[in-house]
């Protein structure tokens, strides 16, 4: 039997674990501990986000808790050194890049134990980030390089002394959305389908650059028209960008919805702005247009594929884009390579091969 450790640092996460559960639960000799390095009180874990994912909660919380993210790296690696000492594991698999996600990796390669990153290969190139910096440490680390499309695959396997630790086994963010496609709920809000903008942020640096936010939020209303923008925001984001808004009753912030009412929202909006790579993966899942404030992206297959395209901080080219988007005239996109919902399979079989 082999003892599989899923360590999860963020919300986000969960929604790649879910699938992955689902397939070790299914396989023969495997079997599985979730660990969430937060607490057990996490706000960002509302009660339904389990129930709409079909997942059970994490069995462990370390209940770290902090804005540094040294502190959370130094004492992630505490904890987790001690729950090794108790409950040995034969593979370790993080996911993304966060300082928990790092931690966890370090802990589990100074202990011998097999390594797996999901998402493994995604790069911006800028070393500013600190996520960048995870991202490298954690991928040089592990010994099973798990890549969602064929750009990181290359990066991945460019970077390892053996490519044969990498493997492109798809988007596993894919598997949650086909597993949930027919359980999308519409949140109460007076909306028709294609009838409205969604808007989302969640970048740290955006949000304190309040003049340049202010400026984007008035290019999209302006643009937007007599078009509702929706958007769902959670915790600092929701306070700026209320209080940023244009005085327009079209722009309307709230509270931020529950996994699956929010897939509903996304998956049926003329079109969507966001920071988000996730919510811009779901767009080109969904077929809808969608607009990236950002210069770069992670999850390059959204743009040369999907239908996604990146207008960085600039209000003048947000207008312009969303303007088109409006009009209906965005580009054609189809899925990329191995979004067929068999990621958690393919993984699975990898780890038990």
């Amino acid at each position: 039997m082999k003892n599989i450790c899923i360590v999860a640092g963020a919300r986000p996460n969960f929604v790649k674990v879910a699938p992955l559960i689902r397939a070790i639960e299914k396989a023969e000799g495997a079997e599985y501990e979730l660990v969430y390095t937060g607490r057990e009180d996490d706000p960002t874990l509302e009660s339904s986000l389990f129930e709409d994912l079909q997942m059970p909660r994490p069995s462990v919380f370390f209940g770290v808790d902090s804005t540094s993210l040294n502190e959370i790296t130094s004492r992630v690696m505490a904890h987790f050194d001690a729950y090794l000492d108790e409950n040995p594991a034969d593979v370790v698999i993080v996911v993304d890049d966060l300082a928990s996600t790092m931690a966890a990796a370090i802990v589990t390669k100074k202990r011998g134990i097999k390594l797996a990153h999901l998402v493994a290969g995604t790069r911006s190139f800028d070393m500013n980030m600190p996520k960048e910096v995870n991202r490298l440490v954690i991928d040089a680390l592990s010994d099973y390089l798990f890549t969602a499309g064929t750009k990181s695959n290359s990066v991945a396997s460019r970077e390892q002394s053996d490519s044969n630790n990498t493997y492109m086994v798809g988007n596993i963010l894919m598997d949650t959305l086909r597993f949930n496609h027919q359980r999308l709920q519409k949140p109460v809000l007076d909306v028709e389908p294609g009838a409205y903008f969604v808007f989302t942020v969640n970048r740290k640096t955006l949000l304190a650059d309040e003049e340049k936010l202010k400026n984007m939020l008035v290019a999209m209303s302006e643009s937007a028209g007599d078009t509702p923008i929706i958007a769902p925001l959670r915790g600092k984001a929701l306070e700026v960008v209320s209080n940023l808004s244009p005085s327009t009753s079209h722009f309307q912030p709230l509270t931020s919805l529950n996994y699956l009412e929010f897939g509903w929202l996304t998956a049926n909006a003329r079109g969507i702005i966001t920071d988000s790579g996730n919510v811009a993966e779901e767009a080109t899942f969904n077929g809808v247009p969608c607009i990236t404030l950002n210069s770069y992206t992670e999850h390059q297959e959204t743009v040369t594929v999907g239908s996604n395209v990146l207008v960085g901080e600039d209000p003048q080219r947000l207008k312009e884009e969303l303007l088109r988007m409006k009009a209906g005239e965005w580009k054609k996109c189809a899925l990329p390579d191995r979004w067929d919902g068999r990621t958690a399979e393919r993984i699975v079989q990898i780890l038990l091969g």
